[in-house]
């Protein structure tokens, strides 16, 4: 019975390990990529909470943490939202087009959607290509890419071995902070996490 658990657990860190091996390369990273202090953000587009938390991000943490610290963010969209997978995977491929414009893309389908549906989607990430110039069709192809899927596909299996099952969650120096998240909560532990 140990045996058989054991092999789970090894089984497990290795699937983290090379996720975040492939991760690494792909990285939707703010602030300071090159940090030694990392700062992991599981979120969902789709979600009210990631928006709070995403204000958070903007107007206090990357202000004052943004030059040490590496916010990377990984995507963990909700089976229940109907448009968040596909969201995710064409946020991918914004990122890859233009960094800038892909927390552009973030922020806005973030702040924007309770306004955004399944049907609307696709008409409203046109808009944005069109109004940061970036191809419209690739937009479009982006959210059915089985590339920028697998990508999205492997945060979620990162996040579910870590036994995320809510967003936002945020982890800061061994420390998970989930759902309703609390500034001063995660500048505690970013300023115990950074040398002194």
């Amino acid at each position: 019975m140990r045996f058989v658990r054991a092999k789970r657990i090894l089984a497990a860190a290795a699937l983290v390990l090379s996720t975040a091996a492939v991760a690494a390369t792909t990285d939707v990273v703010e602030g300071n990529s090159g940090a030694a202090v990392k700062v992991l953000i599981y979120g969902d587009l789709q979600c009210d909470y990631c928006q709070t938390f995403r204000t958070i991000l903007d107007e206090k943490l990357l202000p004052k943490y943004g030059k040490q610290v590496a916010f990377i963010h990984r995507d963990f969209p909700l089976p229940r939202h109907k448009w968040a997978r596909e969201a995710a995977m064409a946020a991918r491929w914004v990122w890859e087009q233009n960094p800038r414009a892909g927390i552009v893309l973030r922020r806005e389908l973030l702040s924007e959607q309770e306004h955004i549906t399944e049907d609307s989607l696709k008409p409203w990430l046109i808009q944005f290509a069109d109004r940061n110039k970036l191809s419209e069709q690739g937009i479009v192809a982006a959210m059915t890419d089985a590339r920028l899927g697998a990508m999205v596909d492997a945060d979620v299996q990162s996040g579910t071995v870590r036994g995320i099952k809510t967003v936002p969650t945020v982890i800061v120096g061994g420390k998970t902070f989930s759902e309703t998240i609390v500034y001063d909560n995660i500048a505690q532990a970013l300023d115990q996490a950074l040398p002194h």
